[in-house]
């Protein structure tokens, strides 16, 4: 098993926010906690990431590989985070220092967890940058604000994927961007997370999403697990109440043409 929590909560000072959640997720496996804003799901995951902020504290055990990661130091975290586990946040103010270029920020990384000389991690990241669609010089040498938030996200991925760790946490990546660009992002993890085999941690209040991309799913209200599954099994007959809510709260799709809809989310690349 490459994560598997048990019993985490989460407290700010004394108040639980997060109580007793248990999940595992497989080598190569697509695994969604899906929620309203305010679940805990975000949180969850930036435990696992060892980012949580000073203010809140983690007890319970979060494997990964075998090794529990609420031992660790902020180092050793800090080691982990972008060779092994992987983190893509909703917006790149999260993924990018807004005043450094992609390429000091890609290079950055390298040094942290390679040996590589300066030409050679150069080369790496130009190709992790071309492999995700974008045009790896002009994006190398670029600030974070100067490219559209789906080119951010692209170059996000590309950073995340880099280094083929074994997780990625995609923490609504998104949320940010419009349906079609957001379509378009979404396909490129999955493509990246098929040539890799990584498994991934991915976070949504979006059920279509779930039901397209995911191989399991974990339901979260108030910061516990309430239903756990395959979606076909979970979206299709829901137990728990509150997924019965989220799946009659979604919007009726669209009745729109499947060359209509290539020929837009082609628009959308450009």
């Amino acid at each position: 098993m490459l994560l598997s929590m048990n019993g985490l909560s989460i407290y700010h000072k004394k108040r639980c926010i997060v109580d007793k959640v248990s999940l595992a997720l497989a080598y190569g496996e697509w695994h969604a906690v899906a929620g309203e804003s305010g679940s805990g799901k975000s949180v969850t995951a930036l435990s696992i990431a060892g980012l949580l902020p000073n203010e809140l504290s983690a007890e319970g055990s979060i494997f990964y590989e075998g090794i529990d990661l609420l031992t660790f130091s902020h180092k050793k975290m800090r080691l982990l985070r972008g060779k092994k586990i992987s983190y893509i946040f909703q917006d790149y103010q999260g993924s990018f220092t807004p005043f450094m270029t992609i390429g000091s920020q890609f290079d950055e990384m390298l040094c942290t967890h390679t040996d590589l000389p300066k030409k050679a991690r150069q080369t790496k990241a130009l190709l992790s940058l071309e492999e995700v669609g974008l045009p790896p010089e002009r994006t190398f040498c670029s600030y974070p604000f100067q490219l559209s938030g789906g080119q951010v996200q692209r170059a996000a991925i590309a950073m995340a994927t880099m280094l083929q760790p074994k997780l990625i946490i995609a923490d609504e990546p998104t949320t940010a961007l419009d349906s079609i660009t957001a379509t378009a992002v979404l396909q490129l993890l999955k493509k990246r997370q098929s040539e890799t085999g990584c498994g991934v941690l991915f976070i949504t209040h979006d059920l279509r999403t779930v039901k397209k991309y995911s191989d399991t799913v974990s339901v979260m209200q108030y910061g516990r697990i309430v239903e756990t599954g395959r979606p076909h099994h979970v979206l299709a007959k829901p137990k728990h109440e509150y997924t019965k809510q989220l799946v009659s709260a979604l919007p009726p799709l669209c009745n729109v043409p499947v060359r209509l809809g290539r020929e837009a989310l082609k628009e959308g690349l450009k």
